[in-house]
Order: structure tokens, then sequence, then C-alpha cells
């Protein structure tokens, strides 16, 4: 069990609060390195996935965990990151130049968005950021002149001071995954400075945060901006990762699956965004082998038990439709998110926390230490 003891004010707004910290990330970050040199081509391309939807989830923990303002618009923030990757690159723009661009442009439409959400609040803030991203998707299909419409747009091999990097190649790799560390080193600054605190008070009460002399429209604008020139930069990598975006690729379903990365890994946290990435991303391929196997291991179980060898081919082509059924996908997902909420809420990070105090406090612990606290609704806090 570790103690630590305070002694300045500055020990509060440390990002590493002690020497554990240091070890801990300097352990994972050296696994991470190491990783392209141990595990095969298709297992670093998932990794590339997990850093890009990783680097999205730490924009809306943001905008969502940090500030309490919903969106389901961020595949269209990601979408013009990656047209401005596009259409920069076709100029002959080096990559140096268009990717902090990208985020400059991405966070002033995200700005210019957040002035007419100022006084939407819930399911109507949720539903002007979902009419925004069709707004996003229809211009991307009617701009022929920039975005080539529904025909799309081909991406070349990312270049970087004239040397090429290849979107399967262990450079791209470590970029992906040193934008990602930026990224979440830059949150956890945020979170410390004035500018966070502001974030967290408008999240816990704007009542009380308006009293106190915040200014709620400039620090709502400025979340949505700032998450928006993040998943600017997400949508540059996503699109050299891809190597061919069209508007097809930006819908619903991808503003759905990044609000699953805080849902699931925990919105309280930068940590959260991780280990939701990690899950999302991951799910896909298990979902897909698990469709694959499930009939055909239950065809063989069934012939096991002497069921008819018919029958069991029928069993297996029946559970084969079904796993081939349009909208499954949409549905577990769904699924997945209301088992979270109802018997997970903190995430996969809340629960990371809670088995750290176990074993931190074991033998000592308490049974109430883990009984989930009862939690209140704006309109109730006010009254």
């Amino acid at each position: 069990m570790r103690f630590i003891f305070k002694t300045d004010y500055d020990q509060d707004i440390r990002i590493l609060k002690h020497s554990g910290y240091w070890w801990s990330y300097g352990i994972l970050l050296a696994v991470m390195v190491a990783t392209p040199y141990v595990l095969g081509s298709y297992m670093q391309s998932q990794l590339v996935f997990v850093f890009i939807y990783a680097i999205v989830g730490v924009a809306l923990m943001i905008l969502t965990g940090f500030t309490g303002q919903a969106s389901l618009g961020h595949a269209a923030f990601l979408a013009i990151g990656a047209y401005t990757a596009g259409f920069m690159q076709s100029l002959g723009v080096p990559f140096i130049v268009y990717f902090p661009l990208a985020a400059v442009l991405t966070g002033v439409v995200g700005a210019l968005v957040g002035f007419p959400a100022l006084r939407l609040h819930g399911i109507y803030l949720v539903i002007a950021t979902i009419a925004f991203a069709f707004i996003v998707e229809e211009v991307l299909a009617r701009w022929e002149s920039v975005t080539h419409g529904n025909e799309g747009m081909r991406v070349r091999t990312l270049d970087l001071f004239d040397i090429p990097i290849p979107r399967d190649s262990d450079a791209f790799y470590f970029l992906c995954l040193l934008v990602l560390v930026g990224v979440s080193v830059l949150a956890l600054n945020l979170l410390r400075s004035p500018t966070g605190r502001a974030f967290i008070a408008i999240r816990d009460s704007e009542t009380a945060g308006k009293s106190m002399g915040i200014d709620l429209a400039a620090y709502k604008v400025k979340s949505f901006a700032i998450s928006a020139a993040i998943t600017g930069m997400a949508g540059v990598l996503f699109a050299h990762k891809m190597t061919f975006i069209s508007p097809e690729m930006f819908t619903l379903l991808l503003s759905i699956e990044f609000i699953m990365v805080i849902i699931i890994g925990g919105a309280f946290g930068v940590h959260g965004a991780i280990f939701g990435a990690i899950f999302i991303v991951m799910v896909d391929p298990f979902l897909t082998a698990l469709k694959d196997d499930v009939p055909v291991l239950v065809s063989s179980i069934a012939s096991s038990l002497g069921m008819a060898k018919e029958t069991a081919t029928d069993l297996r082509d029946d559970l084969s439709r079904i796993g081939s059924a349009a909208g499954l996908k949409g549905a577990i997902y769904g699924l997945i998110i209301m088992m979270f909420i109802l018997f997970e809420p903190y995430g996969l990070y809340g629960r990371w926390l809670k088995v750290k105090l176990f074993f931190q406090l074991f033998p000592l612990y308490k049974r109430a230490t883990f009984k989930r606290q009862k939690t209140y609704v704006k309109s109730e806090r006010n009254r």
C-alpha cells in the first residue's frame, strides 16, 4: 500500500503523481515500441487503428467527458481532416504543412458548430450534431471539384521530409503512436489548467460555473474547437492509413463507434479513451471470427450428440444466415452500450481502478468501497 504525503500545492496538479507512474508508463512505452518487431503485420495494422480511434476518443473526452457536451458528429470532423489531407496532397503541399493545417481548419469548423449549439442541451445538442454530420456528408458527395464526389479520393503514401512512409510500415506505426502520446499529454495538461477546470465546472453545473464568473459561451466554443482540431489530426492519419476515402466511410455509425469508445472505456479520464479504442477495434475481428466459427462449432457439437447430418447442416446454415443479417453489428453495439451503462457506468477504466484499489487495500478493503453511489441529474442537483 502506497501513502503519498503532500507538502505543496503543485503535487495536486502533477501529471505523474509518484515514481511508480514513471516505471509503469515507461514499461508500457517500451512494450509499444517493441511491438512492431514482435507481432505480425495484421496486429500492427490493428494497433494503428487503435491509435487513431484513441486520438478521436481523447478529443471526445475533452468535449463530452470534461465539458459535458454530447456529440454524434465527430465522423464529420474526421472527414474534414481526411479530405483536407487528400486535397492538399493533390496540390503538392507537404505533410508537415497540411497536417497542422487540417487541425486548424477542423478546429475553425468545430468553433462554428459550437456557436449555434450554445443554447442546446442533452438530446437537442445530439440532434444538432447529427444534422451537422449529415450536412458534411452531403457536401462531400456534391462538391465534386474538390472531393471527387461519391467516386472517392485516392490518398497517396505519406511523404515526410522526402521520405516515403507507407501505411503498413513501422515508421507509420510510430508516427501514429507519437501523435497519440502528444495528444494525451496535451489533454492531461489541459485538464489541470484553468481552461480545463472551467470545462469541468461547466460539466458539473453550468449554474455554479456561471456564478463563479466562467464565460459559458466562450468555453463551450473553445471545447468544440479543441475537440474538432484533434479529430482533424486523426482524420489525416486515417486517410493515409486507408489510402482511399469516400463520403460513405464517414457515416453516423462511425460517430456512434466514437461515442462507444468513451462509454465503454470510461468518460472521466484520458485512459478511458485508450481502453475504449482497444475494445472497439478488437471487437470487430472477434465478432467476425465468432460469426465464422460458431456455426461450424455448433454443427460439430450437434453431430457428436447424435443429431442427423442433414439437421446439423441446416442448423449451421441458419446460424450463418443470422450472422450475416443486415444490422446485426449495430444491434450488438447497442446491446454492449446498454450493458455498460447499466452494469459498468464508469467503463473499463473504472473497473481497472476498482481492481487496482482492491489490491492496494487488500486485506483491509471494505465491501462498501465498491458499492455504486447514487447519481443525480442536473435538474435534481439544482433543487
